[in-house]
Parts: C-alpha cells; sequence; structure tokens
C-alpha cells in the first residue's frame, strides 16, 4: 500500500513533474507474469526513476542494514525501504549471493517484478563493467524472461559521492525480452552462466551506449582508489596539495 502511496501520491508525481523522465520501450515490459529487469547502475536514483516509468510494481534486494537500524530513525527507514519495494538482504557472509538468489525467486514465483544489477555496485565512472553470473543463473532456475533496462542520466542528477547535482531529464530504456530456454539445465555450467551474463550486458551497453569494461566493478573502484585516493576522498577528506606534496 505504502509503495503505491510513494509512486502515485507523495514521491512519483514530484519527480514526474521537476525532473520529466523519459521512458523508451516500455511495451516490452509485460503487462502481468514475472520479469527480471536487469539494468545499469549509475546511481542510487536509479531504483527511483526506472519503476517510475511503469504501472507494475519493481522489487529489489537491498542491504539489510536498511531494515534493521534500531530507534525511531530506523523504524522510518525501514518503512520507506519496505515500502519502496526493496527487500532486504545479509550481505555480508558468503551465503549472501544464495540469500538474493533465494529472495528473488520468491518474488518472481509471486509473478512480480525483480528488479536487479548485474554488476553489482554503482558504477563509479559513469562506464559499464562485467556483469556477475547471478542474474543468468537466476534466469535459468526461474525460466522467466530477462528484460535488459538502461537508465540515463541519473548519474547527473544523483552524482555518485556528492551530494548535489544537477538538472536533467533522465531517460529509462527498456530493451526486447530475452529468452534463454535452450540453456534449460544448465544453470551449474559456469561457461553458459558467463555467455548469458555477458550477452544480457551487451544489450544494457547497446542500450545505454556507455563504454563496456571487462572487468568487475568493485575491483575498478579499488584500482581507482589506489591510483588516486583523493579522487574518492569527498572535500572534508582531500588533504592540502601542499601536504600531498610533502608525503
Amino acid at each position: 500500500m505504502f509503495y503505491w502511496f510513494l509512486k502515485w501520491i507523495a514521491l512519483g508525481p514530484v519527480l514526474r513533474i521537476v525532473f520529466r523522465p523519459q521512458v523508451e520501450g516500455a511495451e516490452n515490459v509485460p503487462d502481468s507474469g514475472p520479469a527480471i529487469l536487469a539494468s545499469n547502475h549509475l546511481s542510487y536514483a536509479d531504483w527511483l526513476f526506472m519503476p517510475l516509468t511503469l504501472a507494475r510494481r519493481v522489487t529489489f534486494v537491498a542491504k539489510a542494514e536498511y531494515f534493521n537500524t534500531p530507534g525511531i530513525k530506523g523504524w522510518f527507514q525501514k518503512q520507506f525501504f519496505t515500502g519502496s519495494g526493496q527487500v532486504p538482504i545479509d550481505r555480508s557472509g558468503a551465503s549472501a549471493a544464495e540469500g538474493a538468489l533465494s529472495a528473488a525467486k520468491r518474488i518472481l514465483q509471486q509473478g512480480d517484478l525483480f528488479g536487479i544489477y548485474p554488476e553489482g555496485t554503482r558504477s563509479h565512472d559513469g562506464k559499464l563493467y562485467r556483469g556477475k553470473t547471478g542474474v543468468a543463473r537466476l534466469a535459468l532456475e526461474t525460466k522467466v524472461p530477462v528484460i535488459p533496462v538502461a537508465v540515463v542520466g541519473t548519474d547527473v542528477v544523483a552524482p555518485p559521492g556528492k551530494k548535489f547535482g544537477s538538472f536533467t531529464r533522465p531517460v529509462v530504456r527498456f530493451g526486447k525480452p530475452l529468452d534463454f530456454s535452450r540453456y534449460e539445465g544448465m544453470e551449474n555450467d559456469r561457461y553458459i552462466l558467463r555467455s548469458i551474463t555477458d550477452e544480457i550486458m551487451y544489450e544494457i551497453m547497446r542500450l545505454s551506449g556507455q563504454e563496456y569494461v571487462d572487468m568487475y566493478a568493485t575491483r575498478a573502484k579499488e584500482e581507482s582508489k589506489k591510483a588516486d585516493p583523493a579522487a574518492e576522498a569527498g572535500p572534508a577528506e582531500q588533504k592540502p596539495a601542499v601536504e600531498k606534496k610533502a608525503s
């Protein structure tokens, strides 16, 4: 109930009026039945704008910390994330991937839309990075189509690492559904999983126009920090040039 309140009354109308998001290919998303929406990930605003362009509910998984923070603030935080279409997942242990997969299966078994970011984290530089194979395993085990999605412009509205962005009209593009039924029964073949994932990422790249890097985003972020630590630090964390030179 709260999801629809946010989408149609409290938050959605404001985002529509202020940013006027554009949508292309919405007809590729089925009016009913389960589907996996596999999207690029430029900003935390992605999960706001992508569902905003569809009449149906889209559910994502989110880290458990958003749901179990104590106190009044934690309660409001839990209500917001639950109501806005998020389900908790503990990402701290080795079973995090399996937990996410189980949560996704439950959502799809209910006939709903499940949103996933195959890169696993936000892009720090606007490039598209190598996808993780969980999306391929999910598609094969649930036998549902994968719809590639490209969200463009959200990194301008809400740039990673910055408090404020600038105005632009975000664009959400939905590609044609991808059917992987030809690989039925091969969900344990890592080469098949990689092939499927790469096909999904290619379609996302084609829709988004991003430069593709065959490297996991988490590794790319780590290498970026090593190359230029100040670039990843906030304004208060950056040291004066004199101090940096002296070190």
